[in-house]
């Protein structure tokens, strides 16, 4: 393959526990959401790829499910697919959050890493919520030594703080390279891909206790619409584990569908750039977390992570 020989690109994973706020991260560096983020343990389910493209380099961020101990089936597939992300890249970001002692989960994943061949970049982000630059010295020390790092960054990726000096050194590790992707392109999954997690992240700001983690979110149907053309036409189910989840769901006279539907519109407008009209349906599949048929039919099949 030919390239310009003044052009760097690569690729780079994010991996680390979950909430340490690696979608944010990737939202930040793109400057457009592509990832959603909540509070919630294990919001990010399937690797997203984000592009960043320059007219001097292109970077490849892969952001991760949070590694976390399995309980389904699930769960297992996302941990892999954490790990199977360092595979055939050029870097590793291992994120992290302030701390006053290492966890076992971060011990877990540095284990998990240790035979990497490749720059391994320590990141500790949600610095924002420190008061000094002694207290992150100190969170520093507590991990410089757990790892031959490359760089060590504390960020905020909320606040945009110290992102753009690891963008930098991430490309000056660079080869020269091709440009992998078209410029305008911001992530290799498709539309309805994201189209269903903005759905899902809608239901897990609403939604508490085992509702957020029993549910999944499939587009049926997108097209535009033919009497108006302004108009994006959307049809999604949303599977739930339990009865009793999708009464949740529905709330009391349908308020929450109707909040969920109204804020996800608000971001699939903004995303497709078009007016949108959006139905939601509800249906149970029981225990699908765990059957590897349904985890498949849903979009979490083992080769599609």
């Amino acid at each position: 393959m030919k390239f310009d020989t003044t052009y760097k690109s690569g690729f780079i994973s994010i991996i680390g526990r979950t909430n340490v706020g690696k979608s944010t991260f990737l939202n930040q560096v793109l400057g457009r959401k592509i990832a959603i983020t909540s509070s919630k343990p294990q919001t990010t389910r399937n690797t997203i790829l984000g592009i960043l493209t320059t007219t001097d380099y292109q970077l490849v961020f892969t952001d991760t499910p949070g590694i976390h101990k399995p309980e389904h089936e699930l769960d297992k597939r996302m941990v892999n697919a954490s790990y199977s992300s360092t595979k055939g890249v050029d870097a590793v970001i291992f994120m992290t959050t302030p701390l006053k002692e290492v966890l076992r989960g971060d011990e877990i994943i540095l284990e998990g890493i240790k035979d990497l061949k490749i720059p391994v970049y320590l990141v500790i982000n949600k610095i924002d919520l420190l008061k000094t630059k002694a207290q992150i010295d100190e969170c520093i020390v507590l991990y410089q030594n757990l790892y031959p790092w490359a760089g060590i960054f504390p960020i905020s990726a909320l606040n945009n703080l110290n992102t753009a000096h690891l963008v930098h050194e991430l490309v000056s590790k660079m080869e020269y390279g091709p440009k992998y992707y078209p410029e305008e392109m911001l992530s290799s999954h498709p539309e309805r891909f994201i189209i269903a997690e903005f759905i899902r992240e809608k239901i897990l700001l609403f939604t508490k206790e085992e509702v957020p983690h029993s549910i999944a979110v499939v587009i049926e149907s997108m097209k535009r619409n033919e009497e108006n053309t302004n108009y994006m036409d959307i049809y999604a189910t949303i599977y739930v584990e339990r009865d009793s989840q999708k009464k949740i769901i529905i709330g009391r006279n349908g308020e929450l569908i109707k909040q969920i539907k109204e804020k996800s519109i608000m971001d699939i407008k903004h995303f497709l750039n078009s007016k949108v009209h959006l139905d939601l349906w509800i249906k149970v599949k029981k225990n699908w977390r765990n059957s590897p048929k349904d985890l498949n039919s849903l979009g979490y099949g083992e080769d599609n992570f």
